[in-house]
């Protein structure tokens, strides 16, 4: 067959390259900064309680609990309660060997990367900064928020409603820097993960887990009476060279244990691929739930690391860095001198890390898909089928997102209620077509309900209907030499030049990729992509590209745009691979 000469051209020359550098002033298409609010919890139905009042009330708090342990502890029975318990199991203390050097180490390696983690994980919360219990992401609905309420306009995106931080907190510290946020929050995971199972390892394996892990139901009275013996300003004698006493015990086993474990399960729980596949375990635990979840265990690190660091300096900070760095139990400077030398490495990689990412953002990004790149590609070959959703599941908002089209061509065809739209399919096919929509929809009819996974984080389910990519591969034929399908969009990205992305064709004949053209049983919205738009939800919301005006068989995209596999890869920096 002899292709047709509108089907020889390419989109390629309508795409842009993007810039290998970050300049603030023009990122994201001069996205400009916006300030959010203070932190507000949900009360009630409609009220909001401003978390900063609980400075001068946990103040208060503290007042009255420390006058309250002061007068327990000088009755009779609170003194005899603390001679039977002085705060330390004694079969703990004479079972437990003193710390070993491995330990300093690992305590370093886990505060590097913590900062790092932490850093970039608020900056993602700052790309939609709303958490919620529902499924879906609907206004009203959050339960925290450090953002204004949802204006009414119905063309509000959820790149609006992102907020800015200063330069120093967040990670790169600019507004809607998801991306290059997403790479040091996965990569530096990675490296703290792999961390953890060395530090599991030894810690079983030299039978320091005695350390962290209790041994008795003494524990809990131990630990109360630590508690009234610190809120009471007469602290018990520290022995954790050998022993930690209950509330430590306590405190360390719930951190290393639980807390961290559930960092890294909720974070699995954010995931499209896995999502889609392990259903029973996705009913229960939804994106929000887990975003909601991820949240909360950041918060307890938060608080560990705020009463640690203080409890190390008021007990006797000379001798406590001489265990925590030196492996030593003495009265010598040899701690505080690790100690300073490493907060000097852990402050300089604070200062450099938001420079370095603006001016070598391809390095984060090759780096930070280096270490998570084989996750990404392990699950993205998970398939699953439809069936998880009802109707009774469809969301009553679904986001808008994206940079809406606004081109002549694209006004035309929507004033003609797209009679003239042609779907162009063409590149390493044995057979290009252009579908026009009533042709697409004689096609056999794909329907699926299923959840939308954004990468900034909000979702939302809806019931999408149209034609199967294995159909529209069943009608052009593509070459064994095609590996990758290129979607064009009628609308541009944020920095001009048409949005494009990539996606392996191995997904194609997956069972919940598809174009669709009817949204919950109506024709697509102009917000939400019409007339066309991909669904292949084993990847990311910004992967599904909307308003298509063409789809390309290739066998690699690596002279497609600026050879990154997609718009937001080319320009802002994201993956092509982002099934997590």
């Amino acid at each position: 067959m002899v292709e047709p000469v509108q089907n020889r051209e390419s989109f390629r020359s309508q795409l842009t390259s993007g810039e290998d550098l970050v300049d603030p002033a023009t990122w994201a298409g001069s996205v400009q900064p916006a300030s959010g609010v203070a932190p507000r919890v949900r009360i009630g139905t409609n009220r909001w309680f401003n978390l900063l009042w609980l400075l001068p009330i946990g103040f208060v708090v503290l007042i009255v609990a420390v006058a309250a342990a002061k007068g327990l502890r000088s009755t009779d029975f609170m003194q005899q309660f603390i001679e039977e318990h002085p705060g330390t199991s004694e079969a703990a203390a004479g079972e437990t060997a003193a710390l070993p050097a491995w330990v300093g180490a690992q305590h370093f390696l886990n505060l590097l990367l913590m900062i790092f983690i932490i850093r970039s994980g608020v900056q993602i919360l700052t790309d939609h900064p709303r958490l919620y219990w529902t499924r879906h992401s609907t206004p009203g609905r959050d339960w925290f928020r450090i953002q204004k309420p949802v204006p009414t306009d119905p063309l509000w995106t959820a790149k609006e409603d992102s907020i800015s931080l200063p330069g120093n907190v967040g990670l790169p510290g600019i507004r809607h820097s998801i991306g290059l946020a997403r790479w040091w929050h996965l990569g530096t995971n990675m490296l703290w993960l792999l961390n953890g199972v060395v530090f599991y390892v030894l810690l079983f394996a030299t039978g320091q887990w005695r350390h962290v892990i209790p041994t008795s139901w003494d524990v809990f009275p131990n630990a109360f009476s630590v508690l009234i013996q610190y809120l009471s300003l007469d602290w018990p004698l520290e022995g954790h060279w050998v022993a930690y006493n209950g509330l430590q015990l306590l405190a360390y086993f719930l951190t290393v244990f639980v807390a961290a474990p559930a960092a890294m399960i909720t974070g699995l729980g954010m995931s499209p691929a896995l999502s889609t596949r392990f259903r029973r375990i996705s009913r229960v635990l939804s994106i929000q739930t887990a975003r909601s979840l991820h949240f909360l265990v950041l918060i307890w690190f938060l608080v560990f690391i705020v009463v640690h660091v203080t409890m190390v300096v008021t007990t006797g900070v000379v001798r406590n860095l001489n265990h925590m760095y030196a492996a030593r139990d003495d009265q010598s400077w040899i701690g505080l001198g690790i100690f300073a030398v490493s907060m000097i490495v852990v402050i300089a990689g604070w200062v450099a890390a938001t420079p370095i990412t603006l001016r070598h953002p391809r390095l984060v990004q090759r780096v930070g898909f280096a270490l998570i790149g084989p996750v990404q590609r392990l699950f993205e070959h998970v398939d699953a089928k439809p069936g998880e959703y009802t109707e009774a599941d469809l969301s009553p908002y679904f986001w808008h997102n994206g940079r809406y089209p606004d081109s002549d061509e694209y006004q035309a065809l929507r004033e003609n209620d797209f009679t003239d739209y042609r779907l162009r399919v063409n590149g390493l096919v044995d057979n290009p077509r252009d579908f026009d929509l009533a042709q697409l929809r004689d096609l056999p009819h794909h329907e699926q309900i299923t959840q939308h996974f954004c990468i900034q984080g909000w979702s939302g389910v809806a019931k999408w209907g149209g034609v199967s990519m294995q159909t529209i591969m069943d009608q052009v034929h593509p070459r064994p030499e095609a590996k990758w399908v290129v979607f064009y969009s009628l609308g541009d990205g944020s920095d001009g030049g048409v949005y494009y992305d990539a996606h392996p064709i191995d997904q194609m004949s997956y069972h919940l990729s598809m174009l669709a053209y009817d949204m919950n049983g109506a024709p697509l919205t102009f917000g939400h992509g019409a007339p066309i738009r991909l669904r292949n939800e084993t990847q990311l919301g910004f992967k599904q590209v909307k308003w298509i005006k063409g789809v390309e068989f290739v066998a690699s995209f690596d002279d497609v745009g600026g050879g990154f596999g997609g718009y937001n890869q080319d320009h802002e920096f994201f993956g092509y691979r982002q099934t997590l």
